[in-house]
């Protein structure tokens, strides 16, 4: 289209009566616009407030820049909102750099945005500044909160991108100084989700068990070089901030150079300037222990040994003031010898006084009261053993009467009285059968007569027809019983 022709399509002029001009379909003015606008505004920069700003499911940033007079509609693509070092946020003033176009849907023009950049440095800082306020007012970067970091940790894990020298310089150093096992957690550290790749890494390492497959660690650095203010503005983001303040394992932030500053140094337990210097605070040096130690353990014996000539100077002059012990040992064992000397003599003395003590009563003893005490002794024996007797013998007849008695109330309550009516009893395996029901068909059994039993089993429990069991009779013994008392049942 030329620029004429452009001037007529714009044109506000009516057409002259009786005109010829062509009518256009909606479709041809909303092409012929869009070419025109493109044409004329293929490469512009645009500085504004940005406002409505939205991520969509497909990655694409859709948002609106704005003045005190007007506003324009703007498209970051998700390959170029991808690669952007901040992260936009509504209220903040940046410079858009892209084409305009047309959206012939709604018939609305836009920008195209194929780099954004905050509109100066002070824009970022303001931005920092609010956040930084914001956290601190929740507590994060109190100092209450930080945790001692171990004297000497087994284990170090290391949040860094793994391409960059970062992570050299910090095994370099911790070979240096004292060799401890590393776990290095990759990310990004700078772009599109690099903040949240950090602080998953963050929460990863606190989530490691102890004695798991995978140590956890005792320390944690979280490691970068230096950068812009843009480059480092992940470690500004508050998901990485949040992460740092909660982790349970200390935390020590190796961002950029002495001169960087990002939030995690406020919420990290330790800052470090550089990732060496992170290296460096995590763990002593190895050869200035050892110098420690042996100067340690030169003191401790210098100190034994001198204390112990004081104590064996002292003692001397203890001794000094001191008698010899041998001779009050000797003095000791002569006075042990005169004690036992009188000691002899004194039961020498007492023993000769009891043996005449002894005889005198032996010689006023005589024999005859004794005799005669042993003679009244007896007497009174033989009496009670005639009387004893005597009771005895009562008690006997007495006994074996009750006894006959008592074997005749049993004779009358035996059941062998009753056999002796006429009656039977019935006895299968050692016991007396009362009912037809107790019978076990295929087993013998035997019945009880007033003189005797007789074996006997149950019709055709043999298994033979018209056999005949065998019989036997057992007498009773002598006396009419069996020696036992038995059951009428």
């Amino acid at each position: 289209m030329t620029e004429h022709e452009a001037d007529n399509l714009f044109s506000t002029a009516p057409p002259a009566r009786g005109s010829n001009d062509p009518a256009y379909s909606v479709s041809e003015i909303s092409g012929r616009l869009k070419r025109v606008v493109e044409d004329q505004f293929s490469h512009v920069r645009v500085r504004g407030e940005i406002s409505g700003y939205k991520r969509a499911a497909s990655g694409h940033v859709y948002l609106t820049l704005k003045d005190d007079k007007a506003v324009l509609d703007g498209v970051c693509w998700r390959g170029v909102a991808a690669r952007l070092n901040f992260k936009p946020e509504d209220g903040m003033e940046v410079i858009c750099t892209g084409k305009l176009t047309t959206y012939a849907g709604r018939s609305k023009y836009q920008i195209v945005i194929e780099r954004m950049e905050p509109a100066g440095i002070g824009a970022l800082l303001a931005q920092l500044e609010r956040r930084r306020k914001a956290l601190a007012a929740e507590g994060l970067f109190d100092a209450a909160r930080k945790r001692p970091l171990p004297f000497l940790p087994r284990v170090i894990g290391v949040v860094t991108s793994p391409t960059g020298a970062v992570i050299r310089d910090i095994l370099h150093r911790l070979a240096d100084r004292f060799p401890r096992h590393v776990l290095l957690y990759p990310v990004p550290v700078q772009g599109e989700g690099a903040a949240e790749k950090i602080a998953a890494a963050i929460h990863a390492f606190n989530r490691l068990e102890d004695g798991g497959p995978v140590p956890k660690p005792d320390l944690i650095i979280v490691a970068r070089g230096g950068g812009s203010l843009e480059d480092l503005w992940a470690f500004n983001e508050e998901i990485v901030v949040r992460a740092a303040a909660d982790s349970r394992i200390p935390l020590i932030s190796a961002v950029g150079h002495e001169t960087d500053t990002t939030l995690i140094d406020y919420a990290a337990d330790r800052r470090a300037p550089t990732p060496t210097a992170a290296a460096e605070i995590a763990v002593p040096v190895r050869g200035e222990l050892i110098a420690r130690l042996k100067e340690l353990d030169r003191r401790l014996y210098q100190a034994i040994r001198s204390r112990h000539g004081r104590a064996r100077e002292r003692l001397e002059g203890i001794a000094r003031g001191l008698r010899d012990p041998r001779l009050r040992l000797m003095q000791l064992s002569q006075r042990l010898d005169d004690l036992d000397a009188m000691l002899r003599r004194f039961f020498l003395s007492g023993a000769e006084r009891a043996r005449q003590r002894f005889d005198n009563l032996a010689a006023r003893l005589s024999s005859r009261p004794l005799a005669m005490n042993i003679a009244r002794q007896r007497q009174g024996l033989d009496l009670a053993a005639t009387a004893l007797d005597k009771e005895m013998r009562r008690s006997l007849v007495a006994a074996g009467d009750r006894l006959a008695g008592l074997e005749r109330l049993l004779e009358g309550y035996s059941y062998r009285s009753t056999l002796k009516r006429g009656f039977t009893v019935i006895w299968q395996e050692g016991r007396a059968v009362p009912r037809r029901a107790g019978l076990a068909a295929d087993r013998p059994f035997e019945v009880e007569f007033a003189d005797g039993r007789l074996d006997a089993i149950p019709a055709g429990a043999d298994g033979g027809a018209g056999r005949k069991p065998p019989q036997r009779v057992r007498r009773k013994p002598a006396g009419g019983g069996d020696g036992s008392q038995g059951s009428l049942f």
